[in-house]
């Protein structure tokens, strides 16, 4: 038809015609809230974990369950390594050499499991809520822990200060006295902690062995997902550091055996 003109195309008011289709009239800008898109996989509200942030050192670590792995596996190798010891006191004469090298051996896990025993106190104590979550131990072990550290300590340290001064000659030494009398008081209340802890001993370690969260091991290989599935992959991101401090802790007590084990000589001559 002459003189007719060509259709207008009105867009939105809140958009701006631009050629192939329209923009939303006003651009976000920096502050703004931008819908998260479904696909993201990120709850709405939330912001992704910046590096060096909690949620990731988590993952690293494995959380309050790695450190419950850890202290496990431990002192699976502790009560191993503390029954040879145990035997040696027995034959304390023909086995003063080997009873000398694995004392020095012990002080690697033994801090280890110390430390991350301590740092669990500290989370749990600081707020932390996973660690919260689990809660505390029973109120007698929470009442003989800060024992036994303290007889842990006094049993070692005094185990190595009767191996770096040697003996006495004029009866026995103050060391000698510390050590055996720490050592029966640390027997005790160590019977306790162990009586009350082994049980669990299987389950976590059989779960660390296979990889796999204690959710899948209870049922078969299968975990939900949401919060359970996130936990198990923050316990099982933690795996190759807690292998790797254990067989540090053993190596470090390994390195201060051999270099000491020579002072058990004085303790031969003597006798």
């Amino acid at each position: 038809m002459a003189g007719s003109q060509a259709p207008t195309l009105i867009a939105p008011a809140n958009r701006i015609p631009v050629p192939g289709g329209t923009l939303p009239a006003e651009l976000p800008q920096p502050g703004d809230r931008v819908p998260t898109p479904a696909w993201s996989g990120i709850r709405p509200g939330t912001r992704p974990a910046r590096p060096g942030s909690q949620p990731e050192a988590a993952e690293r670590s494995g959380g309050a369950e790695g450190n419950e792995r850890l202290t496990a596996m431990t002192g699976a190798v502790l009560v191993i390594l503390l029954a040879v010891e145990g035997y040696t006191i027995l034959r304390i004469g023909r086995l003063l050499t080997l009873h000398v090298f694995l004392g020095m051996l012990l002080l690697g896990p033994v801090t280890l499991k110390a430390t991350s025993v301590i740092y669990r106190f500290v989370r749990y104590y600081s707020g932390s809520q996973p660690y919260r979550r689990k809660g505390p131990p029973q109120p007698l072990l929470r009442l003989i822990g800060p024992i036994i550290v303290l007889l842990t300590a006094c049993v070692f340290g005094s185990g190595v200060m009767l191996a770096v001064t040697g003996p006495s000659y004029l009866g026995p030494s103050e060391w000698l006295t510390i050590h055996r009398l720490s050592f029966f008081a640390w027997l005790f209340f160590m019977a306790i902690h162990v009586l009350n802890y082994v049980w669990r001993l299987p389950r976590l370690l059989a779960a660390e062995a296979r990889g796999v969260s204690l959710e899948e091991g209870e049922t078969g290989g299968h975990v939900g997902t949401g919060r359970h599935a996130r936990r198990a992959m923050q316990v099982l991101g933690g795996r190759g550091t807690r292998l790797a401090l254990l067989i540090a802790s053993l190596l470090v007590g390994l390195v201060i055996a051999l270099l000491t084990v020579h002072l058990a000589g004085n303790w031969e001559v003597g006798g």
